[in-house]
């Protein structure tokens, strides 16, 4: 008797069934968020001055913090992400920039402020972490993503002329609306979408 085989076998495909992805469309949403970083940012220069010392570090980074954070939560917490995902922010970003930028003494070259980008980011993501709805693995990939995209935020900026010798405590447009596209790609994974999401 001859046994007969799917085609699919018979040709070295997988045997048809349903079929998963790990593609993920863009939160487009997500991009309004940029929109934060630059009004954040210039409010937290005219009121804690450049980013030249501790102090003005830990301020400017409290006050942008706080701006950015408001911003993210406004569309997270549909997402069930409460309210002190904004203080988080605010005090990841004070400690980053605090600590990234004394580390590079100041310094505003493309490499120093990718360094720093990388610290304040890293702040801000270790402060978010625990607020997240996400496995472990999934909090701290948000941290070291979040450090990676600061770095090149910071990266963009410089390449694209603007006065970074002003000691900005955030990056300007460009580096905002790059990595908070990057973002939109995989925010999904870190912070599921609920069936009441609006």
């Amino acid at each position: 008797m001859t046994t007969i085989r799917d085609a699919s076998s018979r040709h070295g495909q997988a045997p048809s069934g349903p079929r998963t992805t790990t593609f993920r469309r863009p939160w487009f949403r997500w991009l309004l968020t940029a929109a934060a970083f630059p009004p954040a940012g210039y409010v937290a220069h005219i009121v804690a001055g450049r980013v030249e010392a501790v102090p003005p570090a830990l301020l400017a980074g409290m006050i942008a913090g706080g701006g950015i954070g408001a911003a993210q939560w406004a569309l997270l917490r549909h997402r069930g992400i409460g309210p002190a995902w904004i203080p988080a922010t605010a005090i990841g970003l004070a400690g980053g920039v605090a600590a990234g930028a004394a580390l590079v003494s100041y310094r505003t070259d493309i490499s120093s402020l990718a360094l720093m980008g990388a610290v304040s980011g890293l702040g801000i993501g270790i402060a978010q972490a625990p607020l997240l709805r996400s496995p472990v693995s999934r909090a701290l990939g948000w941290a070291l993503a979040t450090a990676g995209l600061w770095a090149l935020g910071w990266t963009i900026t410089t390449a694209a002329g603007i006065d970074v010798d002003e000691q900005w405590v955030v990056f300007g447009s460009s580096g905002c609306l790059a990595i908070t596209l990057i973002q939109s790609t995989f925010i999904d994974a870190v912070v599921p979408a609920r069936a009441d999401e609006p």
